[in-house]
């Protein structure tokens, strides 16, 4: 099928982006990247009768680390995050999983900000925006908000974003002291979107015990998630403990507890996901937690 017809624009920067979405109101929609968008919109799953494109605009892309944050642009590209040395070594997580979205020419093409927007709950980057309480910067003609990651995501495919207003860039903190990232998800193919995934964050004190542990979960939901009762469950526990299968196997059977919209599909029915969701649990947090108790590990 093709897309229905559109009317595309191509602003210069951010103040006429602003100003064409005051003008438009509700008929437009903003083109970052178009690795989600313009299946949708050729398949007609969903139609606007105007296209703003964002990707060609230099003042959205780049990273740059200010104080304790780690600022994305929201038109950089997935390939340009994956590459990039300060989210490298300052935001692992986020490096980690750049691989894992689509295949290269998605990558190539895709932004950050994008697909953060987009807020598909088997997306990498969102779930990884959430598991770091990432901050989401909102730009309107108004001025500039900023949304926590944990308050960002309300639905299939919807976020707080207000009319008019264009993500502009996402911060990452930078997690200190003795901190162990990991990911793990579940695909039929590589590419594929996972079937089931996790993204996890830990902290060890130096008593050796942990002081913090996030959990995202991806594909396990309408919109990408934290699993509460598992950080809860895990914090607080000697770094002994963690590393046995036994207490990874518990946390990851914890995350799946109270999650009552799991999807069913043909890529498998409720039962499964959820049992996958829990191994890709207990997978990362027994990777995490053994890089956070490594000597040389993030600082």
């Amino acid at each position: 099928m093709k897309p229905a017809p559109f009317a595309y624009h191509r602003p210069h920067d951010l103040e006429d982006v602003l100003a064409l979405l005051d003008e438009l109101g509700e008929d437009a929609k903003i083109l970052a990247g178009g690795q989600s968008l313009t299946p949708m919109l050729a398949l007609r799953l969903t139609f606007f009768e105007n296209l703003v494109d964002i990707s060609r605009l230099a003042e959205l892309q780049g990273v740059e680390r200010r104080g304790d944050t780690v600022w994305v642009g929201a038109g950089t590209t997935h390939a340009a995050v994956g590459v990039d040395e300060v989210v490298r070594a300052d935001v692992p997580l986020l490096n980690r999983v750049t691989p894992l979205i689509g295949h290269f020419q998605i990558r190539n093409r895709g932004t950050l900000g994008g697909a953060v927007a987009h807020a598909d709950p088997a997306g990498e980057y969102p779930t990884t925006a959430l598991t770091l309480d990432a901050v989401i910067e909102a730009t309107s003609s108004s001025g500039r908000r900023e949304i926590p990651a944990t308050e960002f995501f309300t639905g299939l495919w919807e976020t707080t974003l207000a009319p008019g207003e264009v993500l502009t860039a996402v911060g990452f903190p930078v997690w200190g002291g003795r901190s162990g990232f990991a990911v793990h998800e579940f695909a039929r193919r590589h590419g594929d979107f996972a079937i089931a995934g996790a993204t996890v964050a830990t902290e060890i004190d130096d008593d050796d015990r942990v002081r913090r542990c996030n959990i995202g979960l991806l594909g396990l939901g309408s919109t990408p998630r934290r699993a509460r009762e598992a950080e809860q469950a895990a914090v607080g526990r000697a770094l002994s403990d963690l590393q046995t299968p036994a207490a990874a196997e518990e946390l990851g059977r914890l995350a799946m507890r109270g999650l009552d919209d799991i999807p069913a599909d043909q890529q498998g029915s409720v039962s499964y996901r959820t049992r996958v969701g829990a191994a890709m649990v207990s997978r990362a947090i027994t990777d995490a937690v053994t890089e956070a108790s490594r000597e040389n590990a993030y600082a």
